[in-house]
């Protein structure tokens, strides 16, 4: 018998029982309410018409004292309403006759009644003499009155005591059937517990063992064996957890020997990398730490597992780091510049840049954080040596620059006669030269101060507006000789930016000449708020530049090779990226090869402008 047969059939029992019960107390509700109705139906108008005979009989003999004290006709009048009145209910009563004897007492009250109204026919005859009619009344109408009266109630109380022993036998009738559904109910509700008690043994005796079973499979005991002994749904489970058992027995021989090999292997790949790996779980508990990380915070490897990441790294950026990409469940997208860390170890300065990759299983449950460390020291010391080179050598060319243009210039202005139409062609391209290397210089010079943060910044409250529509007027005559559409979008409510007018425009003003070099037939400036910064925009439609150069463009003597490259020294971008980094910005570009490419960089916004005065005044030329 299948499990699902059996649990029906249990329920099956359950249910006839219940129905029995209900139909054995429908049956004696409906005795019960057969015995009140008859209780109504049978009695209640007979009592109700006699009490309607006793008024109007009361009422007739009012009718009869008024005559006889008053006189005139409204005594006979009301003698003969009521008197009608009388008559119907009587006619009811009779019609009415359920009870024995009840005949019997009708036949003498109509009787008494005829004798009564005769009486009443001699009493008004003797209307003129009232002595003689009170008289009359007292011995012959009024006892017949009494007659006809107590003939009345004789009926009423007939019916009631009727009425009354069906009421008894009402009770008698519920008493047995509230006894009758007690026993009913008690009797199914044991039947009921039998059954039930009978068939949650039998499907609960197999569950048990089953649950010992995979206890016993969670602990590691793969030799089970559980017995089968029905063919139903859970026989069939138990013969599965028996082959699953077996199962497994056979696999964890098989692959514990290559667990134990793959992490053995996973932990020497981690301590033989040089740069620094800390794995944390959900937690942040540390689960694994290769050497290198745990000399960087001076912990021992084994002594760091299992603590909490606080208690071996005293950092609380990386930790902030590590929640934010446990609780994103992506790898921590950062600017390189703002994502490494300076450690100080025996009197030197070491950096580090970090990254965090999510730990995720298939169906995306995070388990971890993987920190990694990488020791970018020896580039930060090169990048150091490039800049005191750069600024070096742009001091000591910028004096013998000066002196060799002084000299070309005199000399084309001096001796211009004197030389022939080549040397004069040759001391114009000398002088050409000279120019872009002394631009080149100043580039330079420009770079270092900014870079070691020597340049000043002239920093007040200045509208983007006013900043995007000085650079637009002066490429008004550019753009009109290329037949270029420089147009701009911005909202005119949008805040003012803090920043240094001057350096700020000559950042657009290089971006445009850029888009200028490489734009079809339109540049659009833009900007717009985002949160606490304005997010300035410069987008042509021109060729876009290669991916491959759109991480780079923003280092230094780097230049995208182009048909339409007209040259240049390649710092352009470089010194744009530092100044807006000096004002607490970001810069980078958006492109796609066909279609253009948009520049975008942010200023912070004034928050609290109204303690500013509104400088702008008039910029100079750049």
């Amino acid at each position: 018998m299948k499990l699902r047969t059996k649990i029906l059939a249990g329920y099956g029992v359950s249910l006839a029982l219940i129905i029995l019960v209900g139909v054995w107390g429908v049956a004696n509700l409906w005795r019960l309410g057969q015995a009140s109705e008859a209780i109504l139906r049978e009695n209640y108008r007979s009592i109700r018409a006699a009490q309607g005979m006793v008024e109007a009989l009361e009422r007739q003999d009012s009718a009869n004292l008024i005559s006889l004290s008053e006189g005139g006709t409204s005594g006979i009048d009301l003698f003969a309403n009521n008197q009608v009145e009388f008559l119907q209910w009587l006619s009811r009563a009779k019609d009415n006759i359920t009870i024995d004897g009840e005949a019997e007492i009708l036949a003498n009250l109509e009787k008494s009644y005829r004798e009564y109204l005769s009486s009443v026919v001699q009493f008004r005859s003797l209307q003129n003499q009232p002595e003689t009619a009170r008289n009359f009344y007292n011995q012959s109408v009024l006892p017949k009155f009494e007659a006809v009266r107590q003939a009345s109630i004789k009926l009423q109380n007939l019916n009631q005591q009727t009425m009354e022993a069906a009421s008894q036998q009402a009770q008698v009738t519920s008493r047995n059937a509230i006894a009758s559904m007690i026993f009913a109910g008690s009797s199914a509700a044991v039947l009921g517990l039998i059954f039930s008690l009978i068939l949650s043994k039998n499907l609960t005796r197999p569950l048990k063992k089953i649950t010992q079973a995979t206890e016993e499979i969670a602990e590691g005991n793969y030799d089970v064996n559980i017995p089968v002994q029905s063919d139903d749904e859970l026989g069939n489970l138990a013969k599965e957890i028996n082959s699953m058992s077996q199962k497994l027995k056979s696999f964890h021989a098989l692959n514990v020997n290559t667990i134990i090999a793959q992490k053995q292997r996973n932990e020497a790949i981690i301590d033989s990398i040089t740069d620094g790996i800390i794995v944390v779980d959900d937690r942040c508990n540390i689960i694994d730490i290769n050497p290198t990380a745990a000399s960087l915070f001076n912990a021992k490897p084994k002594l760091a597992e299992g603590r909490h990441y606080l208690e071996v790294v005293e950092d609380r950026t990386l930790y902030n780091q590590i929640q934010a990409t446990a609780e994103a469940g992506e790898s921590s997208q950062l600017n390189p510049e703002k994502s490494v860390l300076t450690i100080e170890k025996n009197g030197k300065e070491y950096f580090y840049r970090y990254v965090t990759t999510p730990v995720k299983t298939e169906n995306g449950k995070r388990l971890g954080v993987v920190l990694l460390l990488q020791d970018v020291t020896k580039f930060k010391q090169i990048d150091q040596l490039k800049s005191d080179f750069v600024m070096t050598a742009s001091h000591e060319l910028r004096t013998p620059l000066t002196g060799m243009a002084m000299s070309i210039n005199l000399l084309l202005e001096t001796a211009q006669q004197k030389l022939s139409e080549s040397e004069q062609e040759l001391l114009q391209a000398a002088s050409e030269d000279v120019q872009r290397l002394r631009s080149l210089v100043n580039d330079l010079l420009d770079l270092s101060k900014i870079e070691s943060g020597r340049i000043d910044m002239e920093r007040v409250p200045i509208k983007a507006n006013f900043i995007i529509d000085k650079v637009i007027s002066l490429f008004k005559v550019q753009t009109q000789e290329k037949n270029i559409k420089l147009n701009k979008k911005l909202i005119e409510e949008l805040p003012e930016v803090n920043a240094d007018a001057n350096k700020i425009t000559w950042v657009l003003t290089n971006l445009v000449a850029n888009a200028l070099r490489y734009a079809q037939s339109q540049i659009e400036i833009a900007a717009t708020q985002h949160g606490n910064s304005i997010y300035f925009s410069v987008s042509d439609d021109g060729a876009g530049i290669d991916p491959a150069f759109q991480s780079k463009i923003f280092d230094k003597f780097v230049q995208v090779k182009t048909e339409r490259d007209i040259g240049g020294s390649g710092l352009g971008l470089s010194i744009c990226k530092e100044i807006v980094k000096a004002h607490g910005g970001i810069i980078w570009v958006d492109s796609t090869v066909g279609e253009g490419s948009t520049f975008n960089f942010t200023l912070p916004i004034v928050l609290n402008s109204d303690q500013h005065s509104n400088k702008q005044g008039e910029l100079t030329n750049v």
